[in-house]
């Protein structure tokens, strides 16, 4: 059953060029380029998919924007974890719906809507007040208020404690994850998985060292690289841009608290 634009809404804007703009529709509101403008209206009550033309003749799709075109479109703060990284986690950290985790570095959101996009229940911790609200912003903006139940974040220090002995997930994006992982040992319940993002293998070595002495085993790291393909007809080759490198990802199992 279709589903029409409505006032509210994000709505992501496709050029000729295949260049992405996001906006929120507003009654009367104006979408301004170089192009020329678009009304909204123009867009209210059409179906995924409308062609509009902007008042110098240029041609827009619009779509309602995936999780991925929000991520990377979105206000931000903090450096976000990519599409890339973010499906993996999910899978290393084994989320689940109803799961109870426990997020710190919550950042500007994009690993929290990932997180409860699978049902997860998120404890979040944040240093930063402003890193805090935009990541709650960005969240209600993208999955509406309906989330914010499932979504508690705190202005807390991770390295400092975790209040709570019965979290079945612990996600970390945090410069010095080896701190947490006492603290960690007294959260998770047995069973339970830790994963960590971390930009530099030197990160991930300490907190590899840091696991070699507690109760979690099973521990692993990885990274993820990303490369499409140019597929024109008979030309088929790897594109010559990639995304390689852009964090470690590091899990791990509690055996014992």
């Amino acid at each position: 059953m279709a589903r029409p634009l409505q006032v509210g809404e994000l709505v992501l804007l496709i050029d000729a060029k295949k260049r992405f703009y996001m906006i929120t529709l507003k009654e009367g509101g104006e979408f301004h380029s170089h192009a020329g403008f678009v009304n909204h209206d123009q867009l209210i009550g059409g179906e995924e998919g409308v062609v509009v033309t902007s008042t110098r003749n240029a041609k827009y799709t619009a779509f309602r924007p995936t999780l991925t075109d929000f991520i990377l479109k979105m206000p931000r703060g903090a450096q976000v974890i990519y599409p890339k990284d973010l499906g993996p986690i999910l899978m290393l950290a084994d989320v689940f719906p109803g799961a109870k985790v426990l997020e710190s570095g919550v950042g500007s959101g994009a690993l929290s809507m990932t997180l409860l996009r699978a049902g997860a229940v998120i404890t979040g911790y944040e240093l930063r007040e402003d890193f805090a609200a935009k990541a709650q912003e960005n969240v209600r903006a993208f999955m509406g208020d309906g989330v914010m139940d499932r979504y508690d974040v705190h202005l807390r220090n991770c390295y400092e404690g975790i209040d709570g002995t019965d979290f079945d997930r612990i996600v970390l994006d945090l410069p010095e994850p080896w701190q947490v992982v006492p603290h960690a040992e007294k959260a998770l319940l047995p069973g339970g998985v830790l994963v960590a993002y971390t930009p530099t293998i030197i990160q991930a070595t300490q907190l590899r060292q840091t696991m070699e002495e507690s109760g979690f085993v099973l521990a692993e790291t990885l990274e993820v690289l990303h490369r499409t393909w140019n597929i024109d007809g008979l030309s088929v080759r790897p594109d010559h841009r990639m995304v390689a490198h852009t964090g470690f990802l590091t899990h791990a199992r509690l055996l014992r608290s």
